[in-house]
């Protein structure tokens, strides 16, 4: 019997990430089960270049640099039927007439939640051990610290509140259970029943940040969540405490946290900031107390391979006639990232 014919599939997304996302055994893998060209990545779905491709189009798989799914894509794609998205959140990429064409979207953000998680656990452990402070000192001071400025250093019985049961979230809650950690949530979701078991105790969001020593933030950018910590839930968070935020900068008041952190009341771990980037005068480029980084959380280099064996696996199972393992579900999207 002749073999059953191959999805088109055709990439959209900018060019530089598609061979870390696809690397050689990858793409190879993928070539088994669609019929794809891996020299073309669409870029502008409206460049007449890209009109054939489109035409044909069963399966788009997308990656960041992905012009906006809408109206007019499924026009140019009437054959278009899924949608693999080789990178984090699709809210801003898929539109409305998309979810309404009965497209499948899948999505690797699961993937993408993992290096989040262990950015996360490590910024944790540093800042329990006061690791930043620590270095701006020695650096200036060339001296070890005394036994009495390191008496409230360390990580047993630290209390990290992690605010947003999210895929993140769940993830880091996983990561911690080895250490002497006392775990709080707060999640509207989330039973406490259900945080017991993912071992950590449920809180309201202002119990949480009165009780933590440590805060992070893996909610999703909602408007639920929108300026979520304004300056009174800042001042909530003890003296010293610290909060660290990989999720979206939108989630923070940022002229309270500027307040805050210029005071040198908290100390704060950035990977994500509004605006983003900060512009060039902002002091927390300068801040002793404020650990900056250029939203490296998420997969970069070899981590972006992982992402791409996700949708492979996806349109394995789609060639095969199996459900996709980590489609999206339009109604999720009020309350997920």
């Amino acid at each position: 019997m002749p073999s059953p014919q191959l999805p088109r599939a055709v990439f959209a997304m900018d060019p530089v990430h598609l061979p870390l996302l696809f690397p050689p055994p990858l793409m190879t893998r993928l070539g088994r089960v669609a019929d794809l060209d891996p020299g073309l990545v669409l870029r502008d779905f409206t460049d007449p270049a890209a009109a054939d491709a489109l035409a044909a189009a069963e399966v788009l798989i997308t990656g960041w640099g992905c012009p906006a799914l809408d109206t007019a894509l499924l026009a140019a794609a009437p054959r278009l039927r899924t949608v693999l998205h080789a990178a984090g959140s699709v809210r801003s990429l898929v539109g409305e007439a998309v979810w309404k064409g009965g497209i499948a979207v899948s999505s690797a953000v699961t993937g993408n939640a993992l290096p989040v998680a262990e950015y996360t656990l490590a910024m944790i452990l540093l800042s329990g051990k006061d690791a930043f402070d620590h270095r701006e000192r020695f650096r200036v001071t060339h001296a070890y610290p005394s036994p009495a400025e390191t008496a409230a250093t360390g990580n047993v019985g630290r209390r990290v509140g992690v605010i947003g049961a999210s895929r993140v979230g769940r993830r880091l809650l996983e990561l911690l259970k080895p250490f002497d950690f006392t775990v709080l949530l707060h999640d509207p979701y989330v039973s406490a029943v259900e945080a017991a078991a993912l071992g950590a105790e449920l809180l309201s969001l202002e119990d949480l940040l009165r009780h933590s020593d440590i805060v992070t933030l893996h909610a999703p950018d909602i408007p639920e969540t929108y300026r979520m910590l304004d300056g009174v839930r800042l001042g909530l968070i003890r003296d010293g405490g610290v909060l660290i935020n990989t999720s979206r900068g939108a989630l923070i008041d940022p002229d309270a946290l500027t307040d805050e952190l210029v005071s040198g009341r908290l100390h704060a771990v950035l990977d994500v900031t509004e605006p983003e980037p900060l512009p060039a005068g902002s002091p927390l480029y300068r801040l002793p107390n404020v650990f900056l980084t250029p939203h490296i959380a998420g997969s970069l280099g070899n981590e972006l391979e992982r992402l791409g064996l996700i949708v492979v696996e996806e349109l394995e199972r789609l060639t095969a006639g199996s459900p996709l393992a980590h489609q999206v579900r339009y109604a999720d999207l009020a309350r997920v990232a």
